[in-house]
Parts: C-alpha cells; sequence; structure tokens
C-alpha cells in the first residue's frame, strides 16, 4: 500500500516532470540541446536519486576507478593513433569533442547535467543538420536514430560508432566520478525534456558507459523497451548483474551487433 508520503512525493514528480515536458512543447516543434539545457539548468525533476548500499557503492567506484585509469593509459596510443586518421577524414575538426549530457539527479532533485567525452564520428556541423533530418527519424520516443545517417563521416565514423570505439573517452568521465562503466546511458538534454514521469526514473542513479540496452539489443531496441530495461537494472543492481554487463559490453563492441 502507499503511503501519504509515497503519494506525494509521485504527485510531485508527475507534476514537475509535466511541467518540464509542457514548456519543451511550448518551445517548438524542434528543441536544441542548447535550449533545452538552459530549461533543466536549475529545475527539479521530481526524481530522488537512488544511491544503493554502500558496500555496493564503495566497491562499484572502486572498479571504476581501477578500471577506467588502467584502460586510459593502455588505449592513449591506440587514441592518439584514431585521432591522427579523424583529423585526416575530416580536416579542421577537434577528433575529441564534448557534450552535454543529463546525469543523476542532485540530492534535492534537481537535474545534473555534464560534458561527456567522445571521438568524433561526425562532421562538425551535425547538431545544425539535426532540425533537418527530423522527419526521416527511424528511433521511437525522443531518441533520434537513422540508419544511413548523413552526418556520419564516412568510412572510419561508421567503423568507431558500429563498435562503440566512439564512446571510449568516457572513461575520462568515469574517472571523474560523473558516470559509472555500468548504468543507464546519459540522455541529451533536449530528450530529457521530452521524459514523462516514467522515464525521468532513469535519472535516479549515475548514468554509465554502458547499459542493458546495449548489451540486449542496443539499436534494434525501441525507447520504451530501453527504459524498462534501465528500471529493470535500478531496481536489480549487483556487483554480479555489472560485471555480467561489463562483459557483454566487450562481447558487443567487438562484434558490432545492434549498431546503427
Amino acid at each position: 500500500m502507499m503511503t501519504m508520503a509515497q503519494g506525494a512525493r509521485e504527485t510531485r514528480t508527475a507534476a514537475t516532470a509535466n511541467s518540464v515536458t509542457a514548456a519543451a512543447g511550448a518551445a517548438g516543434d524542434y528543441l536544441t540541446n542548447e535550449e533545452a539545457y538552459k530549461m533543466l539548468r536549475g529545475a527539479n525533476s521530481g526524481v530522488k536519486p537512488e544511491l544503493g548500499h554502500r558496500l555496493y557503492r564503495v566497491v562499484k567506484r572502486t572498479v571504476d576507478i581501477v578500471a577506467a585509469g588502467g584502460a586510459l593509459v593502455l588505449l592513449f596510443i591506440p587514441g592518439v593513433i584514431l585521432s591522427v586518421v579523424i583529423c585526416i577524414k575530416s580536416p579542421g575538426a577537434s577528433p575529441l569533442y564534448s557534450q552535454w549530457r543529463v546525469g543523476r539527479v542532485r540530492k534535492d532533485g534537481t537535474f545534473y547535467l555534464f560534458k561527456i567525452y567522445k571521438f568524433r564520428s561526425m562532421v562538425p556541423n551535425a547538431d545544425q543538420m539535426l532540425k533537418d533530418l527530423q522527419a526521416q527519424n527511424e528511433a521511437t520516443g525522443p531518441m533520434f536514430k537513422m540508419k544511413h545517417d548523413p552526418r556520419i563521416i564516412p568510412g572510419v565514423g561508421n567503423f568507431i560508432r558500429k563498435h562503440s570505439i566512439d564512446e571510449l573517452p568516457q572513461l575520462i568521465n568515469v574517472f571523474l566520478g560523473q558516470m559509472n562503466l555500468i548504468g543507464p546511458r546519459p540522455g541529451l538534454p533536449r530528450e530529457v525534456a521530452l521524459y514523462s514521469e516514467h522515464d525521468m526514473k532513469r535519472l535516479a542513479v549515475k548514468p554509465g558507459c554502458s547499459g542493458p540496452w546495449q548489451v540486449m539489443g542496443r539499436s534494434h531496441l525501441g525507447f520504451n523497451e530501453m527504459v524498462e530495461l534501465d528500471l529493470h537494472y535500478i531496481e536489480n543492481r549487483s556487483l554480479r548483474q555489472d560485471l555480467r554487463l561489463i562483459f557483454g559490453t566487450l562481447k558487443t563492441m567487438f562484434s558490432g551487433e545492434g549498431a546503427v
């Protein structure tokens, strides 16, 4: 049975989620990432952060630091080589770029926004091109997916996206404590601005470089299926589950299965 406190919290969550979504709708048919960032900054999500058991948090953080730190050292030289290739394929563009994402909500429920790092797989003006491609969106919900996306750098861009190599710089975010190795993927501000009350629950835990969605289907799954997988993970997360997803992620990276 739901207590009065739980009922009040659910009501606040619904009111906040609805107000953010309503504001996004009032902004027009298309919301840029920067517009959504300004909208979410300082706003309350209505979601309470889920911290989990202390032992789980300590061990998980230790594994994250050791694994991310070691991987960053091992991948430094390959990363430099890849950066050179990207510069050749996309002259004048930085091989690394940062992008605003939404992480785990703060203790008071306000949105936490931070910048993730990625290897460049798209042309420099990809965000500006996105508005004109909305009619060709093949994904459900607030996400954008397009099988033959013209924004992707030919050759190297497709390869690093297929094998998730473009996401490897996010090990820096893991080392800094902004992300975990495993957790729900951090949404773009323009996506989160369109979340429903139910979708907002994804923000209760720290986001990850990979999670159940990447292991169990990637782009073959719709947005609603991704949300349900993430919420199931949040409710049942454990060290065993995290290790299983880490090994599953490595398998998916090598095979490239499910990529768009």
